[in-house]
């Protein structure tokens, strides 16, 4: 019987790639399963996959009317999972994620390690298995994991994933360090992008302290770029909150070549911000220096606050 495997909503790099990867690796042994995203590529993702010539990903919104099992890459919490994930029975998760908001009635194959990337989780999968990583696959994979650990400085980073990083560069026949600059580089170009799409991006939503709190992550070369339009940024957060519910929202501006935050707080209570970080919003603005984690150094901090 078929299935679906997809990461989560808004996908980055990491939801699109480990869902190929995981599919790739599930029919080789034997399952008959299809790739699929819950929304469209962003520019980095479409450099990657424009890159090594592979396809883009069918995008859907549910999967019931398909499909009665899914596999999850990526991601786990029911709010960043597909529309009807409670009528599908999940088979499979790979994550490198915290787990919440999750339960299955029947018992399951979950693989999750504390390591930077899903596809790290699951090039270990591939050794485990003896399936060779095809060279196109594996440039992919290294795609993945250079922009969940921005190329290795990410403090999520761990000596898996910088061995899984130099032996996929070496199956894929690329220079990572070149590469990776570039692509990270290519998910940079902002200025063709609307506000709304910039806050939508990468946002994920938390449930903390009976609030929802919205956290979307933007990387660029240069803060003073994306701040330069603050005002439309705020505007367009402020309709975001209102018209889906979210108490507070964060919007991490990271530069990826000196990697440094900078927040943008709209919504409340903003003083639980200032808590997790022990600083002062100053005009709903605070600087984190060495911040670049979303899932290691932003919302753990905000959930203890809570």
């Amino acid at each position: 019987m078929k299935e679906l495997v997809f990461g989560h909503k808004n996908p980055d790099t990491d939801a699109i790639v480990a869902a190929k990867a995981y599919s790739y690796l599930q029919n080789k042994l034997g399952a008959d399963t299809e790739a699929v995203a819950l929304g469209t590529p962003n520019e980095e993702t479409k450099f990657v996959l424009d890159y090594f010539k592979e396809e883009y990903p069918r995008v859907i919104t549910t999967a019931k009317n398909e499909v009665e099992a899914v596999m999850l890459v990526d991601h786990n919490e029911a709010q960043q999972s597909v529309d009807d994930i409670k009528e599908l029975t999940v088979t499979h998760v790979i994550d490198h994620h915290r787990i919440a908001n999750f339960e299955t009635a029947a018992p399951l194959y979950y693989h999750a390690e504390p390591l930077g990337c899903s596809s790290t989780v699951i090039y270990k999968e591939f050794k485990a298995n003896n399936v060779e990583v095809p060279a196109k696959l594996a440039g992919l994979m290294l795609s993945a994991i250079i922009s969940d650990t921005l190329l290795l400085k990410s403090p999520t980073t761990t000596d898996e994933d910088v061995v899984a990083v130099k032996e996929l560069a070496e199956i894929a026949g690329v220079n990572y360090e070149e590469y990776g600059l570039e692509m990270l580089k290519a998910g940079t170009n902002l200025s063709s992008k609307t506000e709304e799409e910039l806050i939508s991006a990468d946002a994920k939503s938390f449930e903390m302290g009976g609030k929802t709190v919205r956290v979307d992550q933007v990387n660029t070369v240069d803060l003073d770029e994306v701040f330069a339009r603050e005002a439309a940024l705020r505007a367009a957060i402020e309709k975001q909150n209102a018209e889906e519910g979210y108490d507070l929202f964060l919007l991490m501006v990271t530069n990826i070549l000196d990697s440094n935050t900078r927040l943008l707080v709209v919504g409340e209570p903003k003083d639980v911000v200032e808590k997790a970080f022990d600083k002062k919003l100053e005009d709903d603005k605070m600087d984190l220096p060495g911040v670049v984690s979303r899932k290691k150094q932003v919302v753990p901090p905000l959930e203890a606050a809570f």
